[in-house]
């Protein structure tokens, strides 16, 4: 068995533990796969049935990355039996004005029906010839606004190209992991749950700043990858490309358990249907992902496209760090890319070409900020 196989089989077992009324088991074998897989450091005592939740929490989709190892080393720091706040306090925050990205990077908020969502909006300090296009980013599990802007660096080529760049906020009161909820039907729907908040939040920047409308573009990482596709399906009107890195097609998941099917490569039914409107995707996955199986890549590509004739163009090359690549780009009848699959050779689950001080990056092979900002404003013609 492969080792995201076996991860997720100890994944399944454990929620099958919690629906067995047993949580406590169902949480000492989450706690035993996330230290087998390299994602959990230490060992922890199993807690008692009383302090266990009421069931499995999502363990998705991302892991500690190997400078919260360090740093816990270097200050002498013992293993917590809650990694996830050690990972909050550690992780490092970048500032609001750095000189590779002297703009503004301003907090805010906003609330609907569902609920409140804060976020960092970044406005470059050149100044704007024309309304700005928008790029919306999506973190994954386990991250924040702030450190997803600085493990993508985004901001620096937001400054570069004039573009306006909104990071929403997940809520720790909404997820425990800080994921967004991709994987529940509840937020899978236009204008229900977290869509209606994304795309309120959207709407708002859009208005208040001036954005361009025809130039409004939504990616994610992992969870956020996930929430990235189920928003281009439900509101091709609104974002005029999606990108997608380490994440899943819609409709791939209905609730916890189809959920990690899912991450294994084993989709429902729904997820291969086609979208009632095509929307430009770009997709990157490493094909050594343990934790997102590739194959979701492959669902995503033929999920947006649907049944309309493409022509496919298949290139190789190696990125100045040596990580190598295979790009598939296709072609509609007027010979305009509207989709590309970056297949990252050797890469696991991390954000390609990412900075270091950021969480979950891998600063080897193709940077996936600049490609999917490059396929972004190639749509509109820049």
């Amino acid at each position: 068995m492969k080792p995201y196989e076996q991860f997720v089989e100890n994944m399944l077992s454990a929620v099958r533990s919690g629906q067995g009324k047993d949580p406590a088991a169902a949480t000492a074998l989450i706690q035993d796969a996330l230290r087998n897989a390299g994602l959990m450091p230490g060992a922890s005592a199993t807690p008692s049935a009383a302090e266990a939740p009421a069931r499995a929490p999502f363990v998705d989709l991302n892991g500690v990355p190997d400078w919260l190892r360090r740093q816990a080393t270097a200050k002498g720091g013992k293993p917590a039996d809650d990694w996830r706040a050690r990972l909050d306090a550690l992780r490092p925050r970048p500032q609001p004005v750095t000189p590779d990205a002297p703009g503004q990077f301003i907090e805010g908020s906003f609330g609907n029906a569902a609920g409140t969502r804060r976020y960092r909006l970044y406005v470059p300090a050149r100044a704007a010839t024309g309304p700005r296009p928008l790029v919306v980013m999506l973190h994954g599990c386990q991250q924040s606004a702030a450190d997803f802007a600085a493990g993508t660096a985004m901001n620096r080529l937001a400054e570069e190209q004039g573009c306006l760049v909104l990071y929403p906020d997940q809520e720790r009161s909404a997820n425990s992991s800080n994921c967004w909820n991709w994987f529940d039907a509840t937020h899978q729907q236009r204008e229900q749950g977290e869509p209606s908040l994304l795309a309120g939040m959207t709407r708002k920047i859009v208005q208040e700043h001036g954005a361009d409308p025809r130039r409004v573009y939504i990616a994610g990482l992992s969870a956020g990858g996930a929430m990235a596709a189920v928003m281009g399906a439900a509101y091709p009107e609104l974002y005029a490309a999606v990108g997608v890195h380490s994440g899943l097609p819609v409709g791939a998941a209905r609730d916890l358990m189809s959920g990690l099917n899912a991450m294994k490569g084993k989709h429902l039914h729904g997820a291969s249907r086609t979208l009632r409107r095509r929307v430009p995707l770009i997709v990157f996955h490493g094909d050594q992902d343990a934790v997102v199986h590739p194959s979701n890549g492959e669902v995503l590509i033929r999920q947006f496209l649907g049944d309309g004739t493409v022509r496919e163009i298949e290139e190789r090359g190696t990125a100045g760090t040596g990580r190598g690549h295979t790009r598939t780009t296709a072609l509609d009848d007027a010979g305009r890319a509207v989709a590309e699959h970056w297949v990252v050779h050797g890469a696991g689950h991390a954000w390609a070409g990412g900075d270091p001080s950021g969480s979950y990056t891998d600063a080897a092979g193709p940077s996936a900020s600049a490609e999917m900002l490059r396929f972004f404003l190639d749509q509109a013609g820049g």
